[in-house]
């Protein structure tokens, strides 16, 4: 389809293209004043064919008449229409141009962001390579990227740009209220003050302004904004919002890839019922802490009595027990704690730099906290033994970990809802004082 370079023409397009034609004009002078001359010849020479007798005055004055009668309106015709065209073609160079410099200023850009956000392992990375891109976008003027959170309920800020350090300020809250993202379509707002303008624009501190919103989607699912205000009646340049646009679509993308990605690894670490790790992960963490001779103290544990809770009370039963057990070691570990699924109802918490007093105070803890937990009727009651070692007795990981199971068989004959160490069979009394 056929450009209207025309209907794209700025004001500063069309200054530019006046100073071409005046130029262009000036250039025609030469052909203008050789138009002069012949018809100044012709008359002269009709002249002379008229009144061969007729002296040089006489030519003269036949030549000049020409030149002024015909030459003259030749010349006004010629240069006006010399005018005109060169205008027009004028116009549609000066906007031709500028279209085909935006573009390759476009697509060097998204090459660009393409091959940054590629080198982004993580949403991090990526923000801040989204945050320089909006920068070199919009230059002075303040914008920001809001977020749905995992919800989708709450938009939050991940990046703001802005000389001061002050975002756009916009008050939005959830997708749901913004119009950007609910109509899944870029909108430019002239004036705040407009009858049509976005009602979150009103009311900021920055007073009257322009506003832009360019949807960002995650998936084929709008998730979020990117947001710039300006001057009133001064929105962001069109080039400029197409900018914004690509920038928009490859952070969703790259962001959607990320999230994919962190999903899957998710996935691939940790149990589908508990949430917790799973027996690879927690291996993998544990000799790593072994190799930088970190101590540790590895415990064992296994729900006490489980098949027959099952028998008795179903898979369901059993499965709500397991995420119950799951969720007290989650709140009564510490943040450099581990914990996983070990494989049916076992499980094993490794314990960095605690000794064996304080891992039997950790697990001792838990103990209490399960017996709390069970009593409210979330899932039936149970208990749990375990078994404790500790890095420094052991030779390697495999020997640290044969040393807590076997400490939790110890636990498990000495009858159930017991710690017992590492080389003792005597459970520890439960006043932590034997």
């Amino acid at each position: 389809m056929a450009i209207n370079y025309h209907a794209l023409a700025t004001s500063e397009d069309r200054a530019n293209a006046e100073e071409m034609t005046r130029k262009g004009i000036k250039g025609a002078v030469p052909a203008l004043a050789v138009i002069m001359a012949i018809a100044a010849l012709g008359g002269g020479a009709i002249a002379r064919a008229v009144l061969p007798d007729a002296g040089l005055a006489v030519f003269a004055l036949a030549s000049g008449l020409a030149g002024a009668l015909v030459g003259l309106p030749m010349l006004a015709v010629v240069a006006a229409v010399t005018r005109r065209r060169g205008k027009l073609m004028s116009i549609e160079t000066v906007v031709r141009e500028r279209v085909m410099e935006t573009d390759a200023r476009r697509r060097e850009l998204s090459s660009r962001l393409a091959r940054a956000l590629e080198m982004a392992d993580d949403e991090v990375a990526a923000y801040d390579v989204i945050d320089r891109a909006m920068r070199d976008i919009v230059g002075d003027q303040p914008i920001e990227l809001l977020l749905a959170d995992n919800s989708h309920a709450h938009l939050e800020r991940v990046v703001v740009a802005s000389p001061d350090g002050d975002g756009p300020g916009c008050g939005v809250v959830s997708p749901d209220e913004c119009v950007a993202a609910r109509r899944a379509q870029t909108q430019i707002f002239s004036d705040s003050e407009d009858l049509d303008a976005c009602p979150l624009l009103r009311g900021r501190d920055r007073g009257r302004c322009s506003g832009v919103c360019v949807p960002v989607s995650i998936m084929g699912r709008t998730v979020g904004v990117m947001h710039t205000v300006g001057l009133v009646h001064e929105p962001l340049a069109e080039q400029a919002v197409a900018a914004l646009q690509s920038v928009a679509n490859q952070s969703g993308n790259r962001l959607g890839m990320l999230r994919v990605m962190t999903e899957t690894q998710v996935q691939a670490s940790t149990d589908g019922l508990t949430g917790l790790i799973n027996r690879r992960s927690l291996e993998n963490l544990a000799r790593k802490l072994r190799a930088a001779q970190t101590e540790v103290a590895f415990v064992m544990a296994d729900l006490d009595r489980f098949k027959s809770l099952n028998d008795a009370r179903g898979h369901e039963a059993g499965d709500r027990a397991l995420r119950v057990f799951a969720d007290t070691l989650r709140k009564e570990m510490r943040g450099e704690d581990l914990a996983c699924r070990y494989g049916g109802e076992e499980f094993a918490i490794v314990l960095p730099r605690v000794g064996v007093h304080e891992a039997v105070e950790v697990v001792e803890r838990i103990r209490e906290a399960l017996a709390s937990n069970t009593s409210r009727g979330d899932a039936p009651a149970f208990t749990c033994s375990f078994g404790i070692a500790h890095s420094s007795d052991a030779s390697n990981f495999e020997d640290l970990v044969q040393r807590a199971d076997t400490a939790l068989f110890a636990a498990k004959d000495a009858g159930r809802d017991r710690i017992c160490l590492d080389g003792h069979a005597a459970p520890i009394a439960t006043t932590l004082t034997a």
